[in-house]
């Protein structure tokens, strides 16, 4: 992990076109700008475990449910 410091209004780049910029600092809580493409998602880190927790339980739900196959019509 990369550790660094910045103060207000100083920016950490990411590669070619990822900006993190220190806007605010109040107390024990800083605020953070992200300027990303939107191809690229950014969460917090709370709502990102809660997407991967809600597509595994769809993925094993799919496992578990057989995929249904058009059924014949008994008179045929």
């Amino acid at each position: 992990m990369l550790v660094l410091s910045r103060q207000r209004d100083e920016s950490i780049i990411i590669g070619d076109n990822i900006v993190i910029t220190i806007v605010d600092i109040r107390g024990d809580k800083v605020r953070l700008g992200i300027q990303a493409p939107t191809e690229i998602p950014v969460h917090r880190q709370e709502v990102y475990d809660a997407i991967q927790r809600e597509n595994a339980m769809k993925e094993a739900e799919a496992q578990r449910t057989p995929s249904q196959s058009p059924s014949k019509n008994a008179s045929e």
